[in-house]
């Protein structure tokens, strides 16, 4: 931890003004501070001194100078502050919460010796030292003080633990002395911990060690029992002086403690478990520190001096900015302060188990902290400072946080949730899942308290995808698991706990009460639903239908108000409550009645007077009256019988209502008697079981009580005769016959004579139950009891009043039996068949009249099949011999068998007619040969056929078609029944007979009629494979007509005519298909072309964008400059690759000349930088002009290839002067020499060689000799006339050797003139020198050829002969 000075709060005085103690108040918004004149200052958390006031003595008479403050300390609730002086009183001053309010003395605590330091560590608990060694307990609430311990030594310090759970005090004797309150589970010891060297006026009690110095200069740090863990010792340092007062940071894990000039840092390393000293902040003329506080939230610590001066530091390890908008200020390893830097609100967050925190995390909307430590997870609510530390093991920040519910923080990690309640340190519950959406899950944490329930925190999730657990968190319980046939895909429970609705995939709405374990579907379609806040009022949207739920356990009683939009929220405040709908552009509001809301609160909190006020208000509705249900069954409950009345009041329920009343004037009346309220007399709670018709309970409390009376008036009153009888037979009631007189009597003055009959049998009495049963119009209870009675069967009066009564009634069975019991068969016999029973009438036929006994078997299956019991009938009608009816029977029954078996026995024209409508059954039943057999032997074969065909058996159809007609016949059968198979839309069935009977083109025509491409491609590729191609292609066109592109692709390409593809795509603008098509089955090359063509077609900047997403720019920068489409390349160059615009004009100016547009061909060439092109293309034209004026222009390097292209020319045309004078211009004489020497022209080759190249004369002539030797006479002419060149050019020596080369075997007087024409011009022109050469070389030659006299004579005079000789 670093010191840094923020600023000065108290100017320091120029003499001793010490400043005698500090405080920070524990919610950071105050700071005090107490000088030497024993006035208190007060200071905001900025720094601004805000208020003040002064101590008084604790007796006036002595002065306000009689004492000196030695200890200050704030209350926990920062409101008071208390003040501890030598004058052997605390004070307790009252500040208030706001700034300037009144100060006033609240308690105070007269002591016998001075107070030397105090501490206010817990609510109402003030911790103070005296003079005389005591430390001693001030009890703010009682007023009274008391000793904690007492030692003899003046106690010179005093400090708590981090928590305030214990306090350390320091003694003049060096004494260290330990005190727990609460030691939180730690074992520590109590009582003398240490005694250190000198006083212990610095002492603190850090977490982890306990640190003193004083007046030896040296700090020691001691362990928990006492034992020395490190010193620092700086006796040796002149510099430094005794230590005077120490702090702690509010974590633990640092120390400041003051000297002179200097305060010393110490800061706890849990990596070495030790102390580390960190840089000292040295203050020259601080002069000697006095007092320090450290600010709660451990921001800023204080530092007072002797001279009064207040100086402060800002306490920081290291500080960040997160997001631009929060500024977290590490104050300890162990705690941040987390500022929001719009508003200025700042939160602490601190590990409770000092662990070191590492980055902290802003979440969820910018409204939750997030931060972990090695062992813990630290979370928290920036909006309700709720901060929550609990254990956690690392997982390597694989968690994933969610924040719907402000109330609680779920955590999924490896397939496990966690909830964390905000304020709270322990987990909060733990659940596998593997749904991680926070709308699968629903958690309610104390948001509406109810009656009985202090801690009210439930959740609900999902096991899989079908299944949801409910789960009590307070008792770490399942309350419920849900069971559901759909996938579920959201799900929330009420404010309460005790709901749930959820939604599955199918959007149906379900509501599921836990308490009762019951689920409801409310809506079968649901897009959006919710809970009202602060309610159990639902809101949902089914379709164009706003549903409303003002009582959800009446789910049936819903409000429906029409929709033309979508709800999209729900909102409430002020009072009311608000759906919001999107309709179009627009949002409309639909108001809910926050009436019918408020009844629902009014529920759930109890207060039924108010909810049935409430109800008074409203007229009545479907809704209203399902609250008024609700109201009347929760009041009965809670036994408030008033509102209960005047619920069934306004709900029509008079009897009730009336009941009520009566009930409450009982309550009434015993409460005015006994007092309380009377709901639990006896009677009450009797007459309330009534009310829910709980009669046995009403009874047993009755009974209870003795009060049988009641108990049988009870049930009189309700006519419940049975029940009363039944309680005056167990009470042993003295009036039990004249009950049962009465119960009689009453039965007949009510006309049950029935009942009075059953009490008459009950007595033996049965003649009067005969006639009372006769009377209720119940002949046939008459008829058993007179055939159970003899002698009633004796009474002929009584049975014919019988029989008569039971004919009359239509009861002929009844009356049947009755005159076979008095021997009447005939009579009987006619009953039975009257009354249809006629079984007893075939039994008496059999004994009495075996003659009738076939009528009746016929007659019982008529009456058999008119009962619809056709089975039954079967055996009868066989007993009475009626084949036919029996075969009618057996098919109305579908009893199949037995109708064969029957109608086998019958001729065949009774039969035919019958067996199509068995086969028809077999044939339904898939049992084809039983009824081809039984079709056959209806003699309907083409029943039979059509049978097979409709089933898709066409060869069993055509095998027994062939067998029953002619070839012709079956073709046309079939083709028909093909027919009537396609217009039924049948194709398969119908192209199956189409086959069957050869004939594959109808079944290809009927395709393509219906446009069912496919199944004509697969028959022509069976029976036309040679024609596949062309069906494909021309399947391909057609469907291109109409506009069917991929199934015309799918036939091109099979039809291998991808081009017609790409065709039909790119005359159709769909450029992407056309594109693939050709990628995909085109050439190396053409989709490359498509795609040129594609931007082509788009021009501009989308050219560009697609050519570039293909890589394909600068192809197609190429292609259209090769195509000749140079606008579009061009265009893509300006836009894309401006360095291929010259080539581009290469290109175009190429094209140009090709069309022999030379002058804008030149300007393309000029324009791509390549102007020598230019003159090279007027030169190639011969346009010299043009040529010389574009190089002269353009290209100065080219002028001299225009000279040379005319000089070319010129010799060409034989002007060889001209030409000669060109390549002069040119600076290119050798050209000039080697179009001489090209043309034969050796002399004008050598002139020109010798003037402008003469250093290649020699060369020159040498290869001119070799020429004219291998020319012959040919080649002598050519020498002879270079000889007389250079001797009209006065080159005597150079003509000289020219005729003397001249050798020619077969004209020797040519030979011998050139020689002397060498001597003579030797002898005119040459010196001696070459005279004499001339002579030796051309003198032996005269000689031998005998003209040496003449040529001695003539020409040479006697001395060269002489040298030559």
């Amino acid at each position: 931890m670093q010191l840094r000075h923020v600023r000065t709060l108290l100017t320091p005085q120029d003499g001793a003004a010490k400043v005698t103690c500090m405080a920070w108040s524990y919610n950071n918004a105050k700071f005090a501070v107490c000088t030497v004149d024993r006035v208190v200052l007060l200071y905001d958390e900025h720094g601004e001194r805000r208020d003040k006031f002064s101590t008084k003595p604790a007796d006036a008479k002595y002065g306000r100078k009689s004492y000196v403050v030695k200890g200050m300390a704030f209350s926990p609730d920062s409101t008071k502050i208390a003040i501890g002086q030598t004058d052997n009183i605390i004070y307790v001053y009252k500040i208030g919460e706001d700034w300037g309010d009144k100060k006033v003395i609240c308690n105070k605590f007269i002591q016998t010796s001075a107070v030397t330091c105090l501490l206010w560590p817990a609510e109402n608990i003030i911790v103070f030292g005296l003079a005389e060694g005591k430390v001693r307990l001030a009890n703010t609430k009682t007023n009274k003080s008391s000793t904690i311990y007492g030692t003899d030594s003046f106690v010179v310090s005093l400090t708590s633990n981090v928590s305030g759970k214990g306090v350390l005090s320091g003694h003049a004797d060096g004494t260290i002395v330990r005190y727990f309150f609460d030691d939180e589970g730690s074992g520590e010891s109590q009582g003398k911990l240490v005694t250190h060297p000198c006083p212990p006026y610095a002492l603190t009690w850090a977490s982890n060690s306990i640190i003193a110095a004083g007046c030896d200069k040296k700090i020691v740090a001691y362990g928990k029992e006492g034992h020395i863990i490190q010193t620092f010792d700086y006796s040796r340092d002149p510099t430094e002086k005794e230590f005077t007062t120490a702090a702690t940071s509010p974590g633990g894990q640092s120390v400041v403690i003051g000297s002179y000039d200097r305060l010393r840092v110490l800061n706890w390393s849990p990596r070495r478990s030790a102390w580390e000293e960190a840089r000292p902040k040295e203050i020259a003329h601080l002069y000697t520190i006095t007092a320090l506080a450290w600010k709660r939230d451990g921001s800023r610590l204080c530092a007072g001096t002797l001279c009064g001066g207040v100086e402060q530091f800002d306490c920081c390890l290291r500080r960040r900015i997160y997001k631009n908008k929060f500024e977290m200020t590490y104050v300890g390893p162990s705690q941040v302060i987390v500022k929001n830097l719009s508003t200025g609100t700042r939160v602490v967050l601190k590990s409770h188990y000092g662990y070191e925190i590492d980055e902290v995390k802003i979440l969820g909307k910018e409204r939750y902290l997030v931060a972990h430590t090695s062992d813990t997870l630290l979370l928290g609510d920036l909006n309700s400072n709720k901060l929550s530390e609990v254990a956690w093991q690392g997982s390597g920040g694989n968690e994933k946080f969610f924040f719907d519910n402000e109330n609680v923080c779920m955590i999924f990690n490896a397939g496990e949730l966690t909830l964390v309640e905000y304020g709270n340190n322990e987990i909060l519950g733990s659940v596998r899942t593997e749904f991680m959406n926070p709308h699968l899950i629903s958690v309610r944490i104390n948001e509406r308290r109810q009656r009985g329930m202090e801690e009210n925190k439930r959740l609900a999730y999902l096991i899989d995808i079908k299944t949801i657990a409910a789960v009590d968190l307070v008792g770490g319980y399942n309350i419920g698991t849900i069971s559901h046939d759909s996938k579920i895909d959201w799900l929330e429970l009420n404010e309460t706990g005790h709901k749930l609705l959820f939604r599955d995939k199918k959007m149906q709405l379900q509501l599921y009460d836990i308490e009762s374990g019951t689920k409801t579907t409310t809506l079968n379609y649901c897009s959006y639903v919710q809970w009202v806040p602060g309610s159990d009022v639902v809101v949902a949207q089914n379709r164009n239908s706003l549903c409303i739920w003002y009582n959800i356990d009446a789910p049936e009683r819903v409000t429906m108000f029409p929709l033309k939009g979508d709800v999209v929220a729900l909102e409430r405040s002020s009072g009311k409550t608000e759906v919001l709908v999107t309709e179009g552009v627009n949002t409309v509001s639909y108001t809910l009645d926050e009436g019918l809301i408020e009844f629902g609160t009014a529920i759930d909190d109890g207060d039924y007077g108010r909810a049935a006020a409430f109800l008074e208000t409203l007229e009545m509705s479907p809704e209203t009256e399902a609250m008024w249900k609700t109201l009347s069954r929760l009041a009965l409950e809670a036994k408030q019988l008033h509102i209960a009345e005047r619920c069934f009041s306004a709900l029509g329920h008079v009897s009730k209502a009336r009941f009520l009343r009566e009930t409450n004037e009982i309550a009434e009346q015993v409460a005015k008697e006994y007092g309380g309220d009377g709901t639990e007399y006896y009677q009450v709670r009797a007459r309330l079981a009534m009310l829910e018709k709980n009669y046995k309970l009403a009874e047993m409390i009755f009974l209870e009580q003795n009060a049988v009376e009641e108990a049988m008036d009870m049930y009189q009153e309700l006519h419940m005769w049975d029940e009363c009888l039944v309680v005056a037979e167990a009470k042993g009631h003295p009036g039990l016959e004249r009950l049962r007189r009465g119960y009689y009597q009453w039965l007949l003055d009510t006309q049950q004579e029935e009942r009075a009959g059953e009490v008459q049998e009950g007595q033996g009495e049965h003649l009067a139950a005969v006639g009372l049963y006769l009377r209720a119009g119940l002949p046939a209870r008459a008829a058993r009891l007179a055939m159970a009675q003899d002698q009633l069967l004796a009474n002929g009066d009584v049975t014919n009043r019988i029989t008569a009564a039971l004919i009359k009634g239509e009861l002929y069975e009844q009356a049947g039996e009755l005159f076979e019991s008095i021997r009447n068969p005939q009579k009987a016999l006619e009953c039975y068949r009257k009354g249809c029973a006629f079984l007893k009438a075939v039994e008496l036929a059999r004994v009495a009249f075996p003659a009738e006994v076939l009528n009746l078997e016929e007659a019982w299956g008529d009456h058999l099949v008119q009962q619809k019991q056709l089975d039954a009938a079967i055996n009868h009608y066989i007993e009475a011999r009626c084949s036919v009816k029996a075969v009618e029977a057996a098919l109305g029954a579908r009893q199949w068998k037995k109708a064969i078996y029957i109608l086998d026995s019958q001729d065949q024209r009774t039969a035919a007619k019958f067996y199509p409508r068995i086969a028809q059954h077999y044939a339904a039943l898939q049992e084809y040969q039983i009824a081809e057999g039984l079709y056959l032997k209806g003699e309907r074969a083409k029943d039979a056929i059509d049978m097979y065909t409709q089933a898709g058996l066409w060869e069993q159809a055509h095998k027994l078609a062939t067998q029953c007609m002619r070839q012709e016949e079956v073709s046309v059968l079939y083709t028909s029944q093909a027919q009537e198979l396609e217009k039924q839309g049948k194709y398969k069935e119908a192209e199956r007979l189409y086959v069957t009977v050869e004939e594959p083109d109808l079944a290809i025509t009927m395709y393509k009629k219906c446009k069912m491409y496919d199944e004509m491609i697969r028959l022509v590729a069976k029976y036309h494979r040679d024609l596949l191609s062309d069906t494909h292609l021309h399947l391909g066109k057609e469907l291109e007509t109409e506009r069917r592109w991929q199934e015309a692709e799918y036939h091109y390409l099979e039809a291998k005519d991808w081009k017609a593809t790409v065709n039909m795509y790119r005359v159709n603008g769909m450029w992407e298909e056309a594109y693939r098509v050709a990628k995909a089955h085109g050439g190396a090359n053409s989709y490359k072309h498509v795609a040129y063509l594609w931007a082509k077609s788009l021009g501009g900047e989308a050219a560009v964008k697609l050519l570039n997403k293909f890589g394909l720019l600068e192809m197609a920068i190429d292609q259209a400059a090769d195509s000749g489409v140079f606008d579009f390349a061009f265009e893509l160059a300006r836009l894309s690759l401006k360095q291929k615009t010259p080539e581009i004009h290469l290109k175009y100016a190429m094209f140009l000349e090709d069309e022999g547009k030379f002058e804008e061909a030149e300007a393309e060439f000029v324009k791509a930088g390549k102007p020598k092109e230019a003159v090279l293309m007027f030169v190639h034209n011969q346009n010299w002009d043009a040529a010389q004026r574009v190089a002269e222009a353009h290209d100065p390097d080219s002028v001299a290839d225009v000279l040379v292209g005319q000089a070319r020319f010129a010799f060409e045309q034989k002007e060889f002067q001209k030409a000669e004078a060109f390549l002069l211009r040119a600076q290119r004489p050798e050209l000039a020499v080697k179009y001489y020497k090209e043309a034969g022209m050796w002399s004008d080759a050598l002139r020109t060689c010798k003037e402008y190249v003469p250093g290649r004369l020699e060369a020159l002539q040498e290869e001119f000799d070799r020429e004219a030797a291998k020319k012959g006479t040919r080649g002598v002419e050519g020498v002879l006339e270079q000889a007389r060149h250079w001797e009209q050019a006065g080159e005597y020596a150079r003509a000289v050797d020219c005729y003397l080369k001249v050798q020619d075997p077969s004209n020797s007087l040519l030979v011998e003139k050139s020689w002397l024409k060498a001597a003579e011009l030797a002898i005119k022109f040459l010196g001696p020198a070459p005279e004499v050469e001339v002579a030796r070389v051309v003198g032996p030659q005269l000689v031998a050829m005998k003209k040496q006299s003449a040529v001695v004579g003539r020409l040479l005079g006697e001395g060269a002969l002489r040298k030559v000789t």
